[in-house]
């Protein structure tokens, strides 16, 4: 079916349903006037409709943020609790990273800010570039395998959505604090509720010298946020923005560079209704390069890219607590580069998606396809999943999934040239299809086990390969590359004032088509990657978090990380302490790319308002 027979067919079901199945105004169907505050965990992702963690179908990791972010640098730390993550990171403070999945590309992962998305259509090198301070975040949650059916473009290896969530109180937090390398953190939170409003405003910044030549930072970000009930139902309205600058040695080859990326995010929500959403948003990001900062006449770029999103969804329910979701989306995003030219390209797309839920919720099966066509209508992608899960009993769960993911070239990809890079106009679009199968075990409120195993298989992935180290990159399109694994996690909790959280995830890549090529992007990735952490509470609201990493990338020997923090989560004035690279371990997680060895950081937050009157 083509796009626009399944958009009108789509438009008009909507219409219809929207005509038909009108809720009446009484309490089970009309649409909240004030701010929900859920006493769970709630999966937005691989789902027609937020689920319970525990029913969710799909391989789907939360990570909390909530009051625990005085214990991390970045949200770079959390992440990396997901031993399927493998962050490509290129030095501290979180100047720039790059965020793998399941072996795939850092392309090929989607992510989004509260289901927007965030991909830059210059470089997915800036995919990480969050303009929303950690401070403003409630939670991370990852999708693992292919979810472009719900999500679209992108979401090749999985999908990460980084989340804020309305404030329930009054609250003013300062934090302040120093560290090794002349670096600093400062950081402002301000939120308050009164009656059907919320709001909060963010600012944070971090800034170093360098643990070596040409490898200072500067990180400054700003958010603010408001959440308003009506008879409609929820209004969100975020804006945001950032800046970022930092010494780039050997980043992108043997120079000593310098770069500085800025954007600004804003976006909004609306319910009509119980039933239905309506969103858009709009991210402009710019990236300013120089390859050699001591002499930037030889070289330097400066991109500017823009992009909108604009979506409706619609869900029906079909035999409480069944749903039947149907959504439209239209994309735009558009360049002025004086390395990569003037560009602009749309997309539009239609999706439905079925979620049987029976009432006792033993089972639970999902099932939906997308068709998304691209500017010009030379190209389209048609993309379906299958997911269900089986509870044995009230203990054991079982599920399993599989889907196609697909992405498309970013600029650099198609139109990038410097010294050591170039890129290929004539690149195609790259797919894949990805299956996993898993069990989630929890005998008691104290253990619990997850193991998944999974597999996908890539056509036309895009990489950069050159057939000597003297001979430039060049962007292609590789057949036959294919990744298997598996993921697991332990969670223990041997007392009530101690966490024990192990996750270990192995993996196995083949590719038969690089001919003795080599390869820049594709085989960076991890054949085992463990993290670990224990979590003990002393009492009085003091906490120690001990973490360890363990990885092993492709044909390189394994490293280990190990990162302490020692903090206070409670009372007016809040003190922590923060040890990174305990073991002064020497890695790269790019090659060539050094990372810092042993640092230590102090400070404290100070709490100077807390009302909860005006709720």
């Amino acid at each position: 079916m083509s796009l626009s027979n399944l958009t009108r067919s789509a438009a008009l079901v909507l219409f219809g349903l929207c005509q038909q199945s009108a809720p009446a105004q009484n309490p089970s169907t009309t649409a909240p006037t004030t701010i929900p505050v859920r006493s769970e965990t709630m999966v937005v992702l691989g789902s027609a409709a937020p689920v319970p963690l525990a029913e969710s179908p799909r391989s789907v990791v939360v990570l909390p943020l909530k009051d625990k972010t005085l214990a991390a640098e970045t949200l770079l730390d959390f992440l990396r609790q997901d031993s399927s993550i493998f962050l490509e990171q290129r030095g501290a403070g979180g100047a720039q990273s790059d965020l793998v999945l399941r072996g795939g590309s850092f392309e090929q992962t989607l992510v989004l800010l509260n289901g927007f998305r965030i991909n830059d259509s210059q470089t997915s090198h800036h995919n990480l570039d969050l303009p929303v301070p950690l401070e403003a975040m409630d939670s991370i949650q990852v999708l693992e395998g292919a979810g472009s059916t719900l999500h679209g473009v992108d979401a090749l290896s999985g999908v990460v959505d980084f989340l804020t969530a309305a404030p329930d109180h009054a609250s003013l937090l300062l934090r302040v604090a120093k560290g090794s390398f002349e670096s600093n953190e400062e950081s402002m939170l301000a939120g308050a509720t009164r009656g059907r409003w919320s709001g909060r405003a963010t600012a944070s910044r971090n800034f170093s010298t360098g643990f070596m030549a040409d490898r200072d930072y500067r990180n400054e970000d700003a958010s603010a946020e408001n959440w308003l009930g009506s008879r409609l139902g929820i209004t969100d309205l975020l804006f945001a923005s950032s800046d970022r600058s930092f010494g780039a040695n050997q980043f992108y080859g043997p120079y000593n560079s310098w770069e500085r990326t800025k954007g600004w995010f804003a976006s909004m929500r609306q319910e009509l209704g119980s039933r239905t959403v309506a969103a858009f948003g709009y991210r402009r990001h710019t990236d300013e390069f120089i390859l050699l900062r001591d002499n930037p006449s030889v070289y330097e770029n400066n991109h500017k890219d823009g992009s909108w999103q604009a979506s409706i969804r619609h869900t029906v329910p079909i035999a409480t607590p069944s749903l039947l979701l149907f959504g439209l989306e239209a994309d735009g995003d558009s360049i002025h580069s004086n390395n990569l030219g003037v560009h602009a390209r749309n997309r539009g797309a239609g999706y439905i998606d079925l979620d049987l839920r029976p009432a006792k919720r033993r089972w639970n099966l999902s099932l939906g396809a997308r068709e998304e066509i691209f500017s010009g209508g030379a190209q389209s992608a048609f993309a379906p999943q299958l997911s269900g899960s089986l509870r044995i009993t009230d203990q054991l769960k079982l599920r399993a999934s599989g889907g196609y993911g697909f992405r498309i070239p970013t600029y650099t990809d198609l139109y990038y040239s410097d010294p050591t890079t170039i890129g290929n106009p004539n690149l195609k679009p790259e797919s894949g299809w990805s299956g996993d199968g898993g069990a989630d075990w929890a005998p008691s409120a104290h253990l619990s086990l997850s193991v998944t195993g999974f597999y996908s298989r890539q056509h036309n992935a895009i990489d950069y390969v050159r057939a000597n180290s003297t001979a430039k990159w060049q962007a292609v399109n590789l057949s036959g590359l294919h990744f298997a694994g598996v993921e697991s996690t332990l969670t223990w909790i041997p007392a009530k004032s101690q966490t024990v959280r192990i996750s270990w995830t192995g993996l196995h890549g083949a590719q038969s088509a690089l001919n003795g090529l080599l390869s820049e992007y594709v085989f960076n990735y991890p054949v085992e990657n463990i993290h670990a952490a224990w979590t003990v509470a002393l009492g009085h609201a003091f906490a120690i978090s001990n973490a360890v990493q363990l990885a092993q990338r492709y044909q390189q020997t394994v490293y280990p990380v190990w990162n302490a923090a020692l903090t206070h989560d409670s009372g007016r004035i809040r003190p922590y302490l923060r040890l990174s690279n305990l073991s002064n371990t020497g890695y790269q997680e790019i090659t060539g790319v050094a990372m810092p060895g042993r640092s230590i950081t102090g400070g404290f937050a100070l709490q100077l308002g807390h009302d909860t009157a005006g709720r």
